[in-house]
């Protein structure tokens, strides 16, 4: 076994556990402790993602115990790649916490390690009673980071969340106990062994596939699921939402590991999920449309954008062939960084605009016009897929992988996305760095330190753009992976494990 497989989990909770001991010593020694481990799961992930590239799926057995009576963790292509999207949001958005926003709470810290944990246990487990267990680590997690500070708006978002992912996780605990009545494991190689055996009426599995595609559209803000994120992500604090960039990525993780191997579209619950696919991601679409082009604040707009994604995502992933899965992979990089990227940067514009903050309405100057509007030219630009910009390529990508006669809806999802992001940004730029009254505040606005992880976030789609080939072959090939699940199956299961 390769025990690198389980740093990524031992890392962030060994730093959670350590800082709970040091909550009443230094800041500094805190913040010290705490971007550390963070920042060492960035090589960590990059060593993963290579091991990755070879093709071959690792699987490491927690305690010696086979599969699928075991606890198994496993690598392959798309894991590694969400643990190193990850990898590099994470310590951006940490950095942008330490500027001031981690002393508003005792245990920011802890919570913040204890969120990378549930992130990266998501993406690395191999059953899904352990997929149930790190989302309710990641509810745990996210609700207490979204009340970080308090205040009235934050606790109605915070709780609105908690309660609608509370009725997920009950739906969850179902769809587990009619998988294990109907197949009799939850280990997901297994799984995908037996309901491919099993007859394509079975209703059990039905009902399992049905409750399973609700609960993972919850996490991923698909419509009709999606109502608890703008509140969520506007109203918290901006290093917060920065990292829950990444949040509705892991339910979209969950549709694709899951309806890929467990129920791809050749079992008879896995063809009736796929059909539903494209008029999710339709509706899903026009729900973040109304949303964003209805919003008055940077904040909110930006919220709504990440619905607006999630559509893009899913119709992708809805395609069901190989250049759709990975140009979904390669959109998902894409807007989960330069969404983090934004995040940060209407923090910094709001916090140079006094009580207008990132309202579109009237306020001061800001202090930095030059620079804070040249880096929301590049995120307004990314976001809204303009060319040259990696948003571009990704929608390309997604035009490209439809099928010969069956693009319509598709280029209504892509086309209509870009017009909404590209007329909502626009007004933003225009109301917040144009039109002012009353005088610049004094003061040489925000220092370096502050802008650094704004700018590698936004940087990440001119280094994706750049980097288009290598990016698009891995994505290529980790379609491909998902695409032949027998892979997945073989690494993790012996001959003597199977049924």
């Amino acid at each position: 076994m390769n025990h690198w497989l389980i740093a990524p989990l031992l890392v962030p909770l060994s730093a959670s556990v350590a800082l709970l001991f040091f909550t009443g010593r230094s800041p500094a020694l805190r913040r010290t402790l705490s971007l550390g481990a963070t920042a060492a799961l960035l090589p960590l992930a990059i060593l993963l993602v290579q091991l990755a590239d070879t093709g071959a799926v690792l699987s490491y057995r927690l305690g010696g115990w086979p599969a699928p009576f075991g606890i198994v963790l496993v690598l392959d292509r798309l894991s590694a790649l969400m643990l190193l999207v990850t990898a590099v949001l994470a310590p951006c958005s940490l950095l942008a916490a330490v500027r001031g926003e981690d002393y508003r709470g005792r245990h920011f810290h802890p919570l913040f390690q204890l969120q990378l944990v549930g992130l990266n246990g998501a993406f690395l487990t191999g059953d899904v009673f352990n997929l149930f267990v790190f989302f309710e680590i990641l509810l745990i997690a996210s609700f207490a980071l979204a009340l970080h500070g308090h205040g009235r708006e934050r606790t109605r978002a915070g709780l609105h969340y908690t309660v609608v992912n509370l009725a997920g996780s009950s739906l969850f605990l179902v769809a587990l106990g009619l998988l294990y009545a109907a197949a009799g494991t939850l280990n997901m190689a297994d799984l995908a062994v037996r309901v491919a055996a099993a007859p394509a009426d079975d209703l059990l599995l039905h009902t399992a596939a049905l409750l399973l595609l609700v609960v993972f559209a919850l996490k991923a803000a698909v419509l009709p699921l999606h109502l608890w994120l703008p509140g969520l992500y506007a109203h918290t604090s901006a290093a917060v939402a920065a990292l829950f960039a990444i949040m509705t990525k892991v339910g979209l993780y969950a549709i694709l590991r899951v309806f890929t191997l467990i129920f791809p579209g050749s079992t008879g619950a896995g063809e009736a999920v796929a059909g539903l696919l494209p008029w999710l991601a339709l509706l899903t679409l026009a729900a973040g449309a109304v949303g964003v082009l209805g919003s008055r604040g940077l904040r909110l707009v930006i919220a709504w954008q990440v619905v607006v994604s999630a559509g893009m995502l899913l119709a992708g992933i809805g395609l069901g062939n190989l250049a759709g899965i990975s140009a979904a992979l390669y959109y998902l990089v894409h807007t989960t960084l330069v969404t983090g990227g934004l995040f940060l940067l209407a923090d910094l514009i709001a916090a140079q605009r006094a009580t207008a903050s990132d309202r579109f309405e009237p306020g001061p100057p800001v202090q930095q016009p030059t620079l804070l509007g040249g880096l929301f030219l590049v995120g307004a630009m990314a976001a809204a897929g303009t060319p040259p910009l990696s948003g571009f390529i990704g929608k390309v990508l997604l035009l490209r992988a439809a099928p010969a006669g069956g693009t319509a809806w598709l280029w209504a999802v892509v086309l209509t996305a870009g017009l909404v992001a590209l007329v909502a940004l626009s007004r933003a730029g225009s109301a917040l760095f144009w039109k002012t009254e009353g005088l610049r505040a004094e003061g040489g606005g925000a220092r370096p330190l502050a802008f650094a992880p704004v700018v590698v976030l936004l940087g990440a789609a001119v280094v994706l753009t750049v980097c288009a080939g290598p990016v698009i072959r891995y994505t290529e090939a980790t379609a491909a992976q998902l695409l032949a699940p027998a892979g997945y199956t073989g690494a993790v299961l012996t001959r003597e494990d199977r049924p």
